[in-house]
């Protein structure tokens, strides 16, 4: 009877190491963050939610410094515009060493519809300045109601927008002009933290 005790005790013993032991193999570690685009949080944060409308404008290289607050990728770009568009030429800039990081080319934009592109995703490091740009000669203003000013940085998530600038012409070059009172677009990314 002792030794059946015994047998007993050691059984579920047994058992219970092995569901403890499963139920720890069942943790597959941690769980991806969710994807943010941060372009919609800016244009609240701003106030910037008077638009107007720009088609066959001049052509422009324009778009949002910023930086991200913790180590991530980009894996998607986003565009929006107010008119049809083939190949349509998007630019990651390397602020400090004023490079390009990335060069991506969205295939088709329909009028008013947002585009997006899936790309290899693009480590971003924590407080280091990026630029996103587009090239276009179509465009929505953004603006507030008084055309005030708007004083930088703006957070939206996690990340921290800098300045809006832009450039004349089709070259692929780095902005030189930048603006407090609007921002012109529509042009964001999805962007994935980690964790």
């Amino acid at each position: 009877m002792k030794n059946l005790i015994i047998k007993g005790t050691l059984v579920a013993l047994f058992f219970t190491g092995l569901i403890s032991c499963s139920s720890d193999d069942s943790d597959s570690g941690p769980v991806a963050a969710p994807e943010e685009n941060p372009l919609q949080k800016y244009i609240n944060e701003t106030g910037f939610t008077t638009i107007t409308t720009f088609v066959n404008s001049g052509d422009y290289e324009f778009g949002m410094r910023f930086k991200p607050t913790k180590d991530g990728t980009i894996n998607k770009i986003f565009i929006k515009i107010p008119d049809n568009r083939t190949n349509l030429r998007v630019t990651i800039w390397d602020v400090a060493e004023g490079i390009i990081y990335r060069t991506e080319i969205i295939p088709s934009v329909t009028t008013n519809v947002e585009a997006s592109k899936t790309i290899a995703p693009l480590a971003l490091v924590k407080n280091k300045e990026y630029m996103i740009t587009y090239n276009s000669n179509d465009w929505y203003k953004r603006h507030k109601a008084d055309n005030t000013s708007i004083t930088y940085p703006i957070t939206a998530g996690n990340i921290s927008f800098t300045g809006y600038g832009w450039i004349s012409g089709t070259a692929q070059n780095y902005p030189t002009n930048f603006e407090t009172d609007y921002y012109a677009g529509d042009l964001s990314f999805a962007f994935q933290p980690s964790l």
